[in-house]
This record gives C-alpha cells, structure tokens and sequence, in this order.
C-alpha cells in the first residue's frame, strides 16, 4: 500500500479525520489531564469523581486545560495533503473523540473543515459511536483518516481508508475491511525519542555519590564501591524517571522554548501516556536498587523532593534554586551512606555554597535563553542579582 496511492474509487467522497495521534501527533485527552493536575496537584480527586460520569464529561471538564490549537505538532505530511485536497473541491470533516471545544479551537486554526464531529460532554465520540455519527450523515458515504484499533469499526462502514502513523499490521486490518485510499506511515522512532527522553547524558551528575568514599580515601573498601555503585545506578533510574515525569508535565511549556519544543513529548515524537508508564518502571526499579545499596529511605527522599519541583516548587522564584542545590548534596549524602564513609560537616557545608552557585548558573542560563512567557516568574531584569548571588 503507498503512501502516494488514491483510490480513484473514493477519492470524491468526504474525508473524516481523526485528530489525536492522526491529524497531531499527540494525546490531547492526557495532555490535558496531565496540565490540570501539574496546575491542581491536588485536582486528583475531583478528577477520579469526573471519570465516574464518563470519559466524556471528564473532557468537557477538561477541556480549558487542552493543549493550543497553535501548539499542538501537527503531522504537516497529512495537513499538506489536505491542503491539496480541500483545492481541488474535497469535502472534510474534523472527526475526533476529542471535546467539541477543543475540536472547534483546532478546527478553526488549520481552517479546512467544513464540519466538525466530537464529544460534547455526554457522547463520547470514538469508535462504534463514531462510525454511527458518519454514517447517518453521509450515507453515500465516506472516507475515514485515523491511526489506532479504535478506528477499525470506522473503517468498517466506511467506503475508504486513509491510514495514518499506524504499524503494518493495523494496514492489513484496515484494508481487509475497506479500500485503503493512501497510506501515511509512522517515521517517527519511538525507541530513539525514549532513549532521548531518559536523558543519560546527565547521569554524569550522579557521580558525586562517589565522592564520600574518595575524600574517605576507602580505595580497598569493595563493599563500599559496590554499595555506591548501585546507589549510582538508583539515582540514575529515579533521575531518568523524574526527567520522564518533568517533560510530561512540561509539555505547554516546552512547546513555547525556542529549543526545548524539540524534546520527544513537546515534538509528538513519543507518547506521554508511555513516557509515564516506563517513568513508574523506572521508579520502582530505582527503589527496589536503592535498597540492595541501604539508602531506600535517601533515594525516596530524593524522588519526592524532585516530584515536588517538577509539578510545583520550580515555579517559586529562588526556592526553586535552592531545591536544586538540596538535590546536589543529597546525592553526596546518600553515597556517604550507601558506602559507609559519611560525608563530614565540612564537606556538606562546600557542596552547599558550591551547588547553590551551580544552581544559579543553570538559572540565569535559562532566563537569558528563553521568551517571557517561559521564564518561571523570572524577568530577564533578575538575571545580573542572580549572577551576583552566583558569584
């Protein structure tokens, strides 16, 4: 099936595309639960009372939370053939189980839709419900653009398939069932945006654990080597988690950050919903290590200090500065402990002027590099006191 292939057969029926993971590549459902609860960290409980009334009242609820129609990384493979096809006299209708209010925002900025099908906080518009919705008003019939299983019982009444960023298995499906008018397939490398996304690179800052047992100059100390060796790997599993969780929940801002927009959750290039399923994994993994190395306790401290940065203390001008330097030292004072060799009052004391000044680099870098919609409360006014409290 190519991708340049269209069915003479239905290439003047109306096209229906899917939104989520089709027309975007993006989850618009969980980002907004994912924006609700990094703005209400306490907003879980309201939210597991909204999912007893359905999915789809639990995304009217959401729907002020949604990502940006002018934000959302669109599949410009997809959007350009639109384009083509909305000029010469095609028909299209924005089909989505998303929130009508989302829908219609997004709708309005590509400005090619003649119609728009979505939930409206009663129905939710996926699936079977979806194909019944298509059905009854186009019964000469239809062309439907979508990406996932879900959509197979669309493709089943429809008279055509576009499918999009799907495996070849879901090609095969969706071909047995109707004709497959053209093929967009999946280009992104879901291994290679998680690998990213762990950022390994930065596993480096959890060489510091290693420090106690060097100034304690416990060179034949095996049992303490390997303690703090897999007080290392801990860290570096809890980092890789906690990273996995901060780019999920910064998904509005990175999509703002002249760089930071290419990170694999803000690009669409991985999904957040798999992104917190392995940050979990990684979580658990980093505890069960942890306690092998007898810093269990240390190492959770650490992942409830970097949660709580992540969904709110990094928005708390300076606080957010001196978290960052508490979670510096806490990685020597857990390789103190993991190998037996403490670390002294003395070298407490430096690693806190020093990592508090380290922080404050990291700071000022950000401040000086980014727009002012996504400082953190910061002006660029506030970066010289930053160097001079640096210094």
């Amino acid at each position: 099936m190519s991708s340049e292939a269209t069915e003479p057969g239905t290439a003047d029926l109306l096209l229906a595309v899917d939104l989520d993971g089709t027309l975007i590549h993006g989850d618009t459902f969980f980002e907004s639960i994912l924006s609700y609860l990094g703005s209400n960290p306490l907003g879980a409980f309201a939210l597991a009372g909204w999912f007893t009334k359905g999915r789809a009242f639990t995304k009217a609820k959401l729907a002020d939370y949604a990502p940006k129609a002018d934000e959302v990384p669109y599949d410009q493979r997809l959007l350009s053939w639109l384009r083509e096809e909305k000029a010469r006299g095609r028909r299209l209708a924005l089909a989505t189980a998303t929130d009508r209010k989302v829908a219609d925002e997004i709708a309005a900025h590509v400005g090619l839709f003649d119609e728009v099908f979505a939930s409206d906080g009663v129905i939710n518009l996926k699936s079977a419900r979806k194909a019944e919705a298509l059905s009854a008003a186009y019964p000469d019939g239809f062309v439907y653009a979508g990406n996932e299983t879900a959509d197979l019982e669309v493709w089943a009444k429809a008279k055509g398939a576009v499918v999009v960023n799907a495996d070849a298995t879901l090609q095969h499906r969706a071909a047995a069932l109707t004709t497959v008018e053209r093929v967009l397939p999946d280009e992104r490398d879901a291994q290679a945006a998680l690998q990213k996304a762990l950022r390994p690179r930065q596993w480096v800052k959890n060489i510091l654990v290693f420090i106690p047992l060097i100034a304690a100059q416990g060179w034949a100390d095996l049992e303490g080597w390997k303690n703090a060796f897999l007080a290392f790997v801990a860290l570096c599993c809890a980092a890789s988690s906690v990273y996995l969780f901060n780019d999920a929940f910064d998904i509005p801002a990175d999509r703002r950050h002249p760089r930071k927009r290419n990170r694999p959750f803000a690009s669409g290039t991985l999904s957040p919903a798999r992104g917190i399923a392995f940050a979990i994994g990684l979580a658990v993994a980093a505890l069960l290590v942890g306690w092998l190395a007898h810093v269990v306790v240390l190492t959770l401290l650490y992942m409830i200090i970097s949660s709580l940065y992540t969904v709110w203390m990094k928005r708390l001008v300076v606080v957010d500065i001196f978290v960052l330097a508490t979670l510096y030292g806490l990685r020597v004072l857990l390789g103190g402990e993991a190998s037996a060799h403490p670390a002294s009052s003395w070298m407490l004391a430096f690693c806190g002027f020093f990592f508090l000044s380290l922080a404050l680099v990291k700071r000022v870098t950000e401040i000086e590099g980014a727009p002012e919609n996504s400082r953190r409360g910061y002006k660029i006014e506030d970066a010289p006191v930053l160097k001079a409290m640096g210094v």
